[in-house]
Protein backbone atom coordinates (compact mmCIF):
# COMPACT_ATOMS: atom_id res chain seq x y z
CA UNK A 1 0.00 0.00 0.00
CA UNK A 2 1.04 3.63 -0.49
CA UNK A 3 1.21 4.06 3.30
CA UNK A 4 4.45 2.05 3.37
CA UNK A 5 6.23 5.11 1.91
CA UNK A 6 5.60 7.03 5.13
CA UNK A 7 8.59 7.50 7.45
CA UNK A 8 6.78 6.85 10.74
CA UNK A 9 10.00 7.11 12.77
CA UNK A 10 10.49 10.69 11.61
CA UNK A 11 6.83 11.54 12.12
CA UNK A 12 6.95 10.19 15.66
CA UNK A 13 10.13 12.18 16.27
CA UNK A 14 8.11 15.26 15.26
CA UNK A 15 5.53 14.22 17.90
CA UNK A 16 7.34 14.12 21.26
CA UNK A 17 4.36 12.83 23.29
CA UNK A 18 4.52 9.53 21.38
CA UNK A 19 7.40 8.57 23.68
CA UNK A 20 5.26 8.96 26.81
CA UNK A 21 1.78 7.76 25.90
CA UNK A 22 -0.44 6.05 23.35
CA UNK A 23 -2.67 8.68 21.83
CA UNK A 24 -5.81 7.12 20.37
CA UNK A 25 -7.91 10.26 20.77
CA UNK A 26 -7.18 11.91 17.44
CA UNK A 27 -10.86 12.41 16.64
CA UNK A 28 -10.95 14.59 19.75
CA UNK A 29 -7.66 16.44 19.43
CA UNK A 30 -4.60 15.05 17.66
CA UNK A 31 -1.03 15.68 18.79
CA UNK A 32 0.51 18.59 16.90
CA UNK A 33 3.77 17.97 15.04
CA UNK A 34 6.77 20.04 16.04
CA UNK A 35 6.62 22.43 13.02
CA UNK A 36 3.05 23.39 13.91
CA UNK A 37 3.88 23.97 17.57
CA UNK A 38 6.98 25.94 16.57
CA UNK A 39 4.93 28.24 14.33
CA UNK A 40 2.42 28.82 17.12
CA UNK A 41 4.99 29.55 19.82
CA UNK A 42 7.13 31.73 17.57
CA UNK A 43 4.26 34.09 16.86
CA UNK A 44 3.19 34.22 20.50
CA UNK A 45 6.77 35.11 21.46
CA UNK A 46 6.81 37.77 18.75
CA UNK A 47 3.64 39.27 20.22
CA UNK A 48 5.33 39.23 23.62
CA UNK A 49 8.40 41.03 22.27
CA UNK A 50 6.91 43.66 19.97
CA UNK A 51 3.15 43.81 20.66
CA UNK A 52 0.09 42.17 19.13
CA UNK A 53 -0.65 44.67 16.35
CA UNK A 54 3.00 44.95 15.41
CA UNK A 55 3.44 41.16 15.34
CA UNK A 56 0.36 40.90 13.13
CA UNK A 57 1.80 43.38 10.64
CA UNK A 58 5.13 41.53 10.59
CA UNK A 59 3.46 38.19 9.89
CA UNK A 60 1.14 39.09 7.01
CA UNK A 61 2.86 36.66 4.66
CA UNK A 62 2.53 33.78 7.15
CA UNK A 63 -1.13 34.65 7.67
CA UNK A 64 -1.78 34.75 3.93
CA UNK A 65 -0.24 31.30 3.63
CA UNK A 66 -3.24 29.93 5.54
CA UNK A 67 -5.54 30.55 2.55
CA UNK A 68 -3.14 29.07 0.02
CA UNK A 69 -2.48 26.02 2.21
CA UNK A 70 -6.18 25.23 2.48
CA UNK A 71 -6.72 25.91 -1.20
CA UNK A 72 -4.06 23.28 -1.84
CA UNK A 73 -5.56 20.88 0.72
CA UNK A 74 -9.12 21.07 -0.63
CA UNK A 75 -8.43 21.70 -4.33
CA UNK A 76 -10.02 25.14 -4.40
CA UNK A 77 -9.22 28.82 -4.88
CA UNK A 78 -7.75 30.53 -1.77
CA UNK A 79 -10.50 33.16 -2.15
CA UNK A 80 -12.99 30.43 -1.24
CA UNK A 81 -11.39 29.90 2.20
CA UNK A 82 -12.06 31.74 5.46
CA UNK A 83 -10.44 31.37 8.87
CA UNK A 84 -12.79 30.61 11.77
CA UNK A 85 -12.48 30.37 15.54
CA UNK A 86 -13.88 26.83 15.39
CA UNK A 87 -15.90 24.55 13.15
CA UNK A 88 -19.19 25.03 15.00
CA UNK A 89 -18.94 28.79 14.52
CA UNK A 90 -18.23 28.28 10.81
CA UNK A 91 -21.15 25.88 10.36
CA UNK A 92 -23.58 28.13 12.23
CA UNK A 93 -22.55 31.26 10.32
CA UNK A 94 -23.13 29.53 7.00
CA UNK A 95 -26.50 28.19 8.10
CA UNK A 96 -27.57 31.68 9.16
CA UNK A 97 -26.42 33.11 5.82
CA UNK A 98 -28.64 30.87 3.67
CA UNK A 99 -31.78 32.73 2.54
CA UNK A 100 -34.40 30.61 4.29
CA UNK A 101 -38.10 31.48 4.46
CA UNK A 102 -41.02 30.05 6.44
CA UNK A 103 -41.89 26.57 5.28
CA UNK A 104 -38.49 25.74 3.82
CA UNK A 105 -37.14 22.29 4.58
CA UNK A 106 -33.64 21.26 5.62
CA UNK A 107 -32.55 17.67 5.10
CA UNK A 108 -29.98 16.16 7.45
CA UNK A 109 -28.84 12.68 8.42
CA UNK A 110 -29.20 10.28 11.32
CA UNK A 111 -25.51 10.73 12.16
CA UNK A 112 -25.62 14.53 12.42
CA UNK A 113 -23.33 16.15 14.99
CA UNK A 114 -25.14 17.20 18.17
CA UNK A 115 -24.34 20.93 18.02
CA UNK A 116 -25.40 21.06 14.37
CA UNK A 117 -28.67 19.31 15.04
CA UNK A 118 -29.51 21.46 18.06
CA UNK A 119 -28.90 24.53 15.89
CA UNK A 120 -31.32 23.11 13.33
CA UNK A 121 -33.90 22.52 16.07
CA UNK A 122 -33.49 26.11 17.21
CA UNK A 123 -33.95 27.32 13.65
CA UNK A 124 -37.10 25.21 13.28
CA UNK A 125 -38.50 26.70 16.47
CA UNK A 126 -37.69 30.34 15.78
CA UNK A 127 -38.17 30.60 12.00
CA UNK A 128 -40.73 27.92 11.16
CA UNK A 129 -38.21 25.87 9.20
CA UNK A 130 -38.87 22.15 8.89
CA UNK A 131 -36.03 19.72 9.59
CA UNK A 132 -36.19 16.19 8.22
CA UNK A 133 -33.81 13.38 9.19
CA UNK A 134 -32.82 10.76 6.61
CA UNK A 135 -32.13 7.36 8.22
CA UNK A 136 -29.00 5.32 7.62
CA UNK A 137 -29.02 2.14 5.57
CA UNK A 138 -27.94 -1.29 6.85
CA UNK A 139 -24.25 -0.33 6.48
CA UNK A 140 -24.63 2.85 8.52
CA UNK A 141 -24.52 5.22 5.52
CA UNK A 142 -27.14 7.86 4.82
CA UNK A 143 -29.77 6.18 2.68
CA UNK A 144 -29.44 7.75 -0.77
CA UNK A 145 -32.71 6.24 -2.01
CA UNK A 146 -34.68 7.80 0.84
CA UNK A 147 -32.86 11.09 0.31
CA UNK A 148 -33.91 11.13 -3.34
CA UNK A 149 -37.51 10.42 -2.40
CA UNK A 150 -37.67 13.25 0.12
CA UNK A 151 -36.52 16.03 -2.19
CA UNK A 152 -39.01 18.51 -3.58
CA UNK A 153 -39.22 22.25 -4.23
CA UNK A 154 -39.45 23.02 -0.49
CA UNK A 155 -35.99 21.60 0.30
CA UNK A 156 -33.49 24.45 0.58
CA UNK A 157 -30.47 22.74 2.15
CA UNK A 158 -28.85 19.33 2.61
CA UNK A 159 -26.62 19.36 5.71
CA UNK A 160 -24.45 16.27 6.12
CA UNK A 161 -21.72 15.20 8.52
CA UNK A 162 -19.10 13.42 6.42
CA UNK A 163 -17.59 11.25 9.17
CA UNK A 164 -19.61 11.11 12.41
CA UNK A 165 -17.77 11.66 15.67
CA UNK A 166 -19.56 8.60 17.09
CA UNK A 167 -18.72 6.14 14.30
CA UNK A 168 -16.06 5.20 11.80
CA UNK A 169 -18.56 5.32 8.93
CA UNK A 170 -17.69 7.52 5.94
CA UNK A 171 -20.90 8.85 4.42
CA UNK A 172 -21.09 9.02 0.59
CA UNK A 173 -20.48 12.76 0.35
CA UNK A 174 -19.83 12.85 -3.40
CA UNK A 175 -23.00 10.90 -4.17
CA UNK A 176 -24.98 13.35 -2.03
CA UNK A 177 -23.28 16.17 -3.94
CA UNK A 178 -24.54 14.79 -7.25
CA UNK A 179 -28.07 14.68 -5.87
CA UNK A 180 -27.81 18.24 -4.52
CA UNK A 181 -26.55 19.61 -7.85
CA UNK A 182 -29.26 17.79 -9.80
CA UNK A 183 -31.96 19.40 -7.67
CA UNK A 184 -30.15 22.78 -7.30
CA UNK A 185 -30.12 22.56 -3.50
CA UNK A 186 -27.52 24.13 -1.20
CA UNK A 187 -25.15 21.48 0.20
CA UNK A 188 -23.27 22.05 3.47
CA UNK A 189 -20.74 19.39 4.52
CA UNK A 190 -19.32 19.09 8.04
CA UNK A 191 -15.82 17.71 7.46
CA UNK A 192 -14.53 18.00 11.04
CA UNK A 193 -13.55 14.34 11.25
CA UNK A 194 -12.65 13.80 7.59
CA UNK A 195 -10.34 16.71 6.78
CA UNK A 196 -6.79 15.65 7.59
CA UNK A 197 -7.48 11.93 7.35
CA UNK A 198 -9.30 11.61 4.01
CA UNK A 199 -8.11 13.02 0.70
CA UNK A 200 -10.77 15.68 -0.04
CA UNK A 201 -11.47 17.67 -3.17
CA UNK A 202 -14.45 20.01 -3.00
CA UNK A 203 -15.13 19.78 -6.73
CA UNK A 204 -15.27 15.99 -6.56
CA UNK A 205 -17.57 16.20 -3.52
CA UNK A 206 -19.78 18.84 -5.11
CA UNK A 207 -20.50 20.72 -1.89
CA UNK A 208 -21.30 24.44 -1.85
CA UNK A 209 -19.92 24.88 1.65
CA UNK A 210 -17.61 22.86 3.89
CA UNK A 211 -16.47 23.41 7.48
CA UNK A 212 -13.73 21.85 9.58
CA UNK A 213 -11.78 21.97 12.80
CA UNK A 214 -8.07 22.55 13.27
CA UNK A 215 -7.49 20.41 16.33
CA UNK A 216 -8.56 17.00 15.04
CA UNK A 217 -6.94 15.09 12.18
CA UNK A 218 -5.30 18.24 10.80
CA UNK A 219 -3.15 18.31 13.97
CA UNK A 220 -3.54 22.07 14.37
CA UNK A 221 -4.08 24.11 17.55
CA UNK A 222 -7.29 24.13 19.55
CA UNK A 223 -9.51 27.14 18.99
CA UNK A 224 -8.99 27.11 15.21
CA UNK A 225 -11.20 26.20 12.27
CA UNK A 226 -12.02 27.09 8.69
CA UNK A 227 -14.75 27.23 6.10
CA UNK A 228 -14.90 26.74 2.35
CA UNK A 229 -17.54 28.61 0.33
CA UNK A 230 -17.79 28.00 -3.40
CA UNK A 231 -17.30 31.25 -5.34
CA UNK A 232 -20.54 30.79 -7.29
CA UNK A 233 -22.44 30.37 -4.01
CA UNK A 234 -21.08 33.39 -2.15
CA UNK A 235 -23.40 35.98 -3.69
CA UNK A 236 -26.43 33.99 -2.51
CA UNK A 237 -25.28 34.09 1.12
CA UNK A 238 -25.84 37.04 3.45
CA UNK A 239 -23.52 36.99 6.50
CA UNK A 240 -25.52 37.61 9.69
CA UNK A 241 -23.23 40.45 10.79
CA UNK A 242 -20.64 42.88 9.41
CA UNK A 243 -17.13 43.48 10.68
CA UNK A 244 -14.12 45.54 9.63
CA UNK A 245 -12.61 42.36 8.21
CA UNK A 246 -15.73 41.13 6.43
CA UNK A 247 -16.92 44.42 4.95
CA UNK A 248 -15.99 47.99 3.99
CA UNK A 249 -17.82 51.05 5.36
CA UNK A 250 -18.32 52.76 2.01
CA UNK A 251 -20.47 55.75 3.05
CA UNK A 252 -22.01 57.11 6.22
CA UNK A 253 -25.15 55.04 5.74
CA UNK A 254 -23.89 52.00 3.81
CA UNK A 255 -21.29 49.25 3.70
CA UNK A 256 -20.26 46.48 1.30
CA UNK A 257 -19.29 42.89 2.07
CA UNK A 258 -16.07 41.48 0.64
CA UNK A 259 -16.34 39.51 -2.58
CA UNK A 260 -14.63 36.40 -1.20
CA UNK A 261 -15.17 33.91 1.64
CA UNK A 262 -13.49 36.25 4.11
CA UNK A 263 -16.81 38.10 4.29
CA UNK A 264 -17.47 35.67 7.17
CA UNK A 265 -14.31 36.50 9.13
CA UNK A 266 -13.76 38.74 12.15
CA UNK A 267 -10.99 41.32 12.26
CA UNK A 268 -10.01 40.20 15.77
CA UNK A 269 -8.91 36.57 15.69
CA UNK A 270 -6.29 34.10 16.93
CA UNK A 271 -3.40 35.11 14.65
CA UNK A 272 -0.92 32.58 16.05
CA UNK A 273 -3.50 29.83 15.63
CA UNK A 274 -4.25 30.87 12.06
CA UNK A 275 -0.56 30.78 11.13
CA UNK A 276 -0.05 27.40 12.82
CA UNK A 277 -3.16 25.93 11.16
CA UNK A 278 -1.79 26.93 7.78
CA UNK A 279 1.43 25.13 8.66
CA UNK A 280 -0.62 22.06 9.66
CA UNK A 281 -2.40 22.06 6.28
CA UNK A 282 0.95 22.34 4.48
CA UNK A 283 2.37 19.55 6.63
CA UNK A 284 -0.47 17.22 5.59
CA UNK A 285 -0.17 18.18 1.91
CA UNK A 286 3.58 17.62 1.94
CA UNK A 287 3.12 14.13 3.37
CA UNK A 288 0.43 13.41 0.79
CA UNK A 289 -3.22 13.06 1.76
CA UNK A 290 -3.57 9.84 -0.23
CA UNK A 291 -0.70 8.33 1.78
CA UNK A 292 -2.16 9.62 5.05
CA UNK A 293 -5.56 8.13 4.21
CA UNK A 294 -4.08 4.72 3.43
CA UNK A 295 -2.01 4.67 6.60
CA UNK A 296 -4.92 5.59 8.87
CA UNK A 297 -7.21 3.03 7.23
CA UNK A 298 -4.55 0.33 7.63
CA UNK A 299 -4.11 1.04 11.35
CA UNK A 300 -7.85 1.29 12.02
CA UNK A 301 -8.52 -2.01 10.21
CA UNK A 302 -5.80 -3.68 12.27
CA UNK A 303 -7.28 -2.30 15.49
CA UNK A 304 -10.80 -3.46 14.61
CA UNK A 305 -9.54 -6.92 13.68
CA UNK A 306 -7.71 -7.35 16.98
CA UNK A 307 -10.62 -6.03 19.02
CA UNK A 308 -13.05 -8.41 17.32
CA UNK A 309 -10.80 -11.31 18.33
CA UNK A 310 -11.05 -10.35 22.01
CA UNK A 311 -13.79 -12.15 24.01
CA UNK A 312 -16.24 -9.72 25.55
CA UNK A 313 -15.52 -6.87 23.14
CA UNK A 314 -18.00 -5.67 20.51
CA UNK A 315 -16.92 -3.40 17.66
CA UNK A 316 -19.75 -1.23 16.36
CA UNK A 317 -18.52 -0.27 12.86
CA UNK A 318 -19.62 -2.08 9.74
CA UNK A 319 -19.12 -1.53 6.05
CA UNK A 320 -16.16 -1.85 3.70
CA UNK A 321 -14.74 1.68 3.76
CA UNK A 322 -14.29 3.03 7.27
CA UNK A 323 -12.31 5.87 8.84
CA UNK A 324 -9.77 6.00 11.65
CA UNK A 325 -12.51 6.08 14.31
CA UNK A 326 -13.14 2.77 16.07
CA UNK A 327 -16.01 2.44 18.57
CA UNK A 328 -16.41 -0.53 20.87
CA UNK A 329 -18.01 -1.80 24.07
CA UNK A 330 -16.78 -4.21 26.71
CA UNK A 331 -19.39 -6.60 28.15
CA UNK A 332 -20.47 -5.56 31.62
CA UNK A 333 -18.07 -2.62 31.71
CA UNK A 334 -19.09 1.01 31.97
CA UNK A 335 -17.59 3.02 29.12
CA UNK A 336 -16.35 5.77 31.45
CA UNK A 337 -14.66 3.22 33.70
CA UNK A 338 -12.88 1.64 30.72
CA UNK A 339 -11.81 5.09 29.54
CA UNK A 340 -10.40 5.97 32.96
CA UNK A 341 -8.62 2.61 33.24
CA UNK A 342 -6.91 3.16 29.90
CA UNK A 343 -5.93 6.70 30.90
CA UNK A 344 -4.26 5.34 34.03
CA UNK A 345 -2.13 3.21 31.71
CA UNK A 346 -1.14 6.25 29.62
CA UNK A 347 -3.57 5.49 26.79
CA UNK A 348 -5.77 8.33 25.58
CA UNK A 349 -9.23 7.45 24.24
CA UNK A 350 -12.66 9.00 24.65
CA UNK A 351 -16.26 8.13 25.49
CA UNK A 352 -19.11 8.71 23.02
CA UNK A 353 -22.22 9.63 25.01
CA UNK A 354 -25.72 8.45 24.12
CA UNK A 355 -27.10 11.82 25.25
CA UNK A 356 -25.32 13.73 22.47
CA UNK A 357 -26.04 11.11 19.79
CA UNK A 358 -29.71 10.47 20.41
CA UNK A 359 -30.77 10.20 16.76
CA UNK A 360 -28.14 7.60 15.92
CA UNK A 361 -27.71 5.69 19.17
CA UNK A 362 -31.42 5.37 19.87
CA UNK A 363 -31.90 3.86 16.41
CA UNK A 364 -28.94 1.51 16.92
CA UNK A 365 -29.77 0.65 20.54
CA UNK A 366 -26.41 1.80 21.87
CA UNK A 367 -25.54 3.17 25.32
CA UNK A 368 -22.35 5.16 25.93
CA UNK A 369 -19.48 3.51 24.03
CA UNK A 370 -15.71 3.79 23.95
CA UNK A 371 -13.89 5.40 21.03
CA UNK A 372 -10.31 4.86 19.90
CA UNK A 373 -9.20 6.98 16.95
CA UNK A 374 -5.84 6.37 15.32
CA UNK A 375 -3.61 8.62 13.24
CA UNK A 376 -0.74 8.02 10.82
CA UNK A 377 1.89 8.65 13.50
CA UNK A 378 0.56 5.79 15.60
CA UNK A 379 2.44 2.49 15.42
CA UNK A 380 1.33 -1.11 15.04
CA UNK A 381 3.09 -1.88 18.33
CA UNK A 382 0.81 0.64 20.06
CA UNK A 383 -2.23 -1.29 18.88
CA UNK A 384 -0.77 -4.47 20.38
CA UNK A 385 -0.06 -2.67 23.67
CA UNK A 386 -3.56 -1.16 23.71
CA UNK A 387 -5.16 -4.57 23.28
CA UNK A 388 -2.98 -6.13 26.00
CA UNK A 389 -3.97 -3.44 28.49
CA UNK A 390 -7.63 -3.66 27.55
CA UNK A 391 -7.72 -7.45 27.81
CA UNK A 392 -6.47 -7.23 31.39
CA UNK A 393 -9.61 -5.26 32.22
CA UNK A 394 -12.02 -7.81 30.74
Amino acid sequence: MRSQAMNTDLLRAHTPACHDLIHFNNAGAALSPQPVSDALFEHLLLEQRVGGYEAGEASLSAQDNFYHAFGRLLGCNPREIAYMENATRAWTLLLQAIPLVHGDRIITGQSEYASNYMTLLHLAKTRNIRVEVIPNDSNGHICLQTLQQKLDEDVRLIALTHVPSQSGVIHPAAEVGKIARKHRIFYLLDACQSVGQIDLNVDDIGCDMLTGSGRKYLRGPRGTGFMYVRQSTQDYLEPPSADLQSASWTRKDSFKFRDDARRFENWEHYVAGKIALGVAADYACDLGMNIIEDRIRLLASLLREKLRQMPGVEVHEQGEKLSGIVTFSCDGKDASAVHQYLREHHINTSVVRHQVNQLDFSKRGLPDVNRASVHYYNAEQEIDAFCRVLSARL
